[in-house]
């Protein structure tokens, strides 16, 4: 098959989604297909004669220990600025027969591409638009949790750089919609309060601040309406934030957790209702606390789109149960075909 990996674009995690990108096309490629790697920004300054017959990749991509440059991505497109697709994509993207998303982050996670995508009448991977804002608004998706009876931190919201009220202490503060936990503090004193709250407004004008939860830290991939196995993310300093998620040796993993048979289905049973609560479909990832002295998962968040890097937790959960790297990516692809059956 001809399949477009879209992936780059201007949110904070462009870097993580470049490297997702530049892993799936590599892994499709070796399953036989003509895939391409293409940012969604960047664009493309040709047609789609040649185009899958490279891979498209820059093998000097890497992810530095800090968020990337977002303004000077900007800048640095060539002609009309504006809008998140550039150049030939949206044509490049109709002559694949699957567009492998993996973007991470804000226009890209948040469903708009994949609204585009629908109304053009494009296949794509993973979830569709709703599903995808659903989980990428972390106030819906905390409210939809309280719904279905699922344990999740108490928080509040300020929006629009409105000031925040006085919330107790210890308490995590991060941007509303954010990923890889870019612009996330945790406050253990007062004095910190207001530097975390400029922290994350860099990033978002919305808001939220969340009590802390003291526990050990959880994530659970879901795949094909399939649970797998938790691995336990355990950084040797500090909390999981973004250096600690992407730079090697900074955090141990281990897969499957080290819990028993009755927690490790209690909080797989949780993952799938989280995942079917916010209308994710294909896979996901969802990420929870375990607090300490009891037996309670407290759910942090769901991605749809989880990361496929080397350090990626999806990967390594799939592994643990037998499914190579390629062999996820190629499911990844049949799963979302299926959706389209009916109508290709």
């Amino acid at each position: 098959m001809d399949i477009v990996v879209l992936a780059g674009g201007t949110s904070t995690e462009r870097d993580v989604s470049l490297i997702t990108g530049k892993n799936v096309t590599k892994a499709l490629r070796r399953k036989g297909h003509r895939a391409t790697l293409l940012d969604v920004f960047m664009g493309y300054e040709g047609d789609a004669a040649g185009f899958f017959d490279t891979d498209g990749i820059d093998e000097t991509l890497r992810i530095s220990d800090t968020d990337p440059d977002i303004k000077g991505i900007l800048a640095a497109r060539k002609g009309d600025a504006k809008g998140l697709f550039g150049e030939n994509v949206i044509s490049l993207c109709k002559a694949a027969d699957i567009v492998f998303i993996a973007l991470h982050g804000e226009d890209g996670e948040d469903g708009k591409v994949q609204a585009a995508f629908d109304l053009m009448g494009i296949p794509y991977t993973g979830s569709g638009s709703f599903g995808s804002a659903l989980a990428m608004n972390k106030y819906v998706a905390k409210e939809l949790m309280d719904a279905h009876g699922i344990k999740n931190a108490k928080y509040i919201i300020t929006k629009g750089g409105e000031k925040a009220p006085e919330f107790p202490i210890p308490c995590v503060i991060k941007p509303f919609s954010g990923g890889s936990s870019v612009g996330v503090s945790i406050v253990t004193e007062q004095s910190e309060y207001d530097a975390a709250l400029q922290q994350a407004a860099k990033y978002e004008s919305d808001i939220i601040i969340e009590e802390y939860i003291k526990g050990r830290e959880f994530s659970l991939g879901i795949v094909g309406g399939r649970a797998l196995p938790p691995i336990e993310i355990i950084p040797k300093e500090g909390f999981y934030d973004y250096k600690n998620k992407y730079q090697e040796g900074m955090t141990v993993e281990i897969c499957p957790a080290e819990l028993d048979e009755a927690l490790t289905r209690k909080m797989q049973a949780q993952a799938k209702q989280v995942f079917d609560a916010l209308c994710l479909d294909v896979y996901g990832r969802i990420d929870f606390i375990l607090k300490d002295g009891t037996e309670d998962f407290y759910c942090l968040e769901a991605n749809s789109l989880p990361g496929m890097t080397s350090m990626s937790l999806l990967p390594q959960e799939a592994a643990a149960v037998g499914i190579a790297y390629d062999d996820l990516c190629q499911m990844i692809i049949d799963l979302s075909l299926d959706k389209y059956k009916d109508r290709l």
